[in-house]
This record gives structure tokens, C-alpha cells and sequence, in this order.
């Protein structure tokens, strides 16, 4: 899905995103499916926010996943080369969903700790919450910024999710569970 570079594309992504659930076999009221929902808002509010450019989002399911096929219905643009690439190397796995925003900024993405009183800034730090994995790369003069749910440990309650050990994220930080971050 191409995405403008206007606050307002955040809910059109939400309502694409959602009518891409349909046929991917996450049922609507499955947690993975309003936790993906949520990844996709935080990811690509950043774009729009702080890039000020077009961005690609596209969402991979895990028959895409297989071969390295698939597009994931980015609408192009942006969103260029295959799917595999990280997503191949990465240890993802046959129930797998990765999401994908790709934008010409070259700005990479800054994760920070928002103090208690702020309104913005935890953005990422929702992300490092609630995917199993996430990172960025470079990619021609701008970027793309991706992360990953393993959809078996999406099944699992959030309190069981939280009560798990996890590694620390890509950017040396450890894994904070959403009580945490919103505090």
C-alpha cells in the first residue's frame, strides 16, 4: 500500500491492513491480529511524522514467506525487490507475518525513552514490545524499517508473552512488556 506523507494515512493503513486479515487466515478477533494492527499504526505514523515522505507498507503472511515469493500487496513504488532477503534470513518461520515500511528518507529511525509527561515518542519502543523481532536497513536512498511476529507466540496470551524471557532487541535494549513502556 502506498502511503502519503499525511497523518490521515494512518487509519487508511489500519482499514487496509485489517482487509488484508481476511484472507490470511488471523482471524479479526484473534490478539495477533490487533496486535499487527498496532505495529502497522506505530510504524507507519513514524513514517508519516517524521520522514515527511511517501512510504510503502506491505504485510507478508506466511504463504508468501515460502520461496521468498510474494509481494505481500505493497502497490510497488517504494516497496521494490523480493521478499526474501531478511525476511529469509531472519529465523522466520512458516507462521510468521512480517510488516514493512519502506520510505525515501534516509533518516534513520531513533528508538527513545519518553519521559512520563510526553504525548509522543514511544513508538518504537511499542514495537520492541510487541514484535518478536524488528530492524531497519538501508535501501537505495532511503530505508526500510520491518518487523516480525512469530504467530505461534501470537496465539499465546499477552501475559504469557510478558512473563517470557526475550532476547534483547537489535538496538542493545532490553525487551520492556507495554506496562512498562506506558508508564
Amino acid at each position: 500500500m502506498e502511503v502519503r506523507p499525511d497523518p490521515a494515512e494512518v487509519s487508511r493503513a489500519r482499514r487496509w491492513a485489517r482487509s488484508r486479515l481476511v484472507g490470511s487466515g488471523i482471524g479479526a478477533d484473534e490478539p495477533l491480529a490487533e496486535t499487527l494492527i498496532l505495529l502497522i499504526s506505530e510504524l507507519v505514523t513514524n513514517a508519516v511524522v517524521h520522514t515527511g515522505c511517501p512510504a510503502v507498507l506491505r504485510m507478508l503472511f506466511p504463504a508468501q514467506s515460502m520461496g521468498g515469493g510474494g509481494t505481500g500487496g505493497s502497490g510497488g513504488g517504494l516497496g521494490g525487490g523480493g521478499a526474501s532477503g531478511p525476511f529469509g534470513s531472519r529465523g522466520a518461520g512458516l507462521g510468521t507475518v512480517r510488516v514493512e515500511v519502506a520510505d525515501v528518507s534516509d533518516r534513520a529511525p531513533r528508538q527513545r525513552c519518553a519521559d512520563e509527561d510526553d504525548t509522543h515518542g514511544r513508538g518504537l519502543e511499542l514495537v520492541d514490545g510487541l514484535a518478536d523481532r524488528w530492524g531497519w536497513q538501508p535501501e537505495g536512498s532511503g530505508k526500510r524499517i520491518w518487523c516480525e511476529i512469530d504467530r505461534a507466540k501470537g496465539e499465546e496470551p499477552l501475559s504469557k508473552r510478558r512473563a517470557a524471557s526475550h532476547a534483547p532487541s537489535h538496538m542493545g535494549r532490553t525487551r520492556q512488556s507495554p506496562d512498562q513502556v506506558l508508564t
